[in-house]
């Protein structure tokens, strides 16, 4: 039986009173948006009326290790029991210098507006 990975939540902060939240489901894409810096796009998280818009959060990595960022991303959101939860993913937390990866520095949150 294969884990439903659905239900999972990940979890971004990036100041003491800025924090995201969203569904795996809600990922759109992941790209490199330049050397030590990548670019997760999530489906808007107040509801956009044309369906182009987006929340993105832009993760500050070591340089040249964007693929290793990619790839611990995707094993995190496919593992079951990740730090002894199903439900939640920290990717990054920047107020507790909690990182789903050592590679991962910081991250900036940008909502749709």
């Amino acid at each position: 039986m294969a884990y439903d990975n659905g239900s999972k939540m990940l979890i971004f902060i990036d100041d003491a009173d800025d924090a995201a939240m969203y569904p795996v489901q809600s990922l759109l894409a992941v790209t490199v948006a330049g050397d030590g810096q990548v670019l997760m796009k999530f489906k808007s998280s107040i509801g956009g009326r044309t369906g182009a818009e987006h929340d993105s959060v832009a993760l500050t990595c070591t340089a040249d290790k964007e693929l290793v960022v990619f790839k611990a991303i995707a094993d995190a959101i496919n593992k079951p029991g990740i730090a002894g939860n199903d439900g939640h993913v920290v990717v990054c937390d920047d107020v507790n210098s909690v990182f789903l990866h050592a590679n991962i520095l910081s991250c900036l949150i940008t909502l749709d507006t």
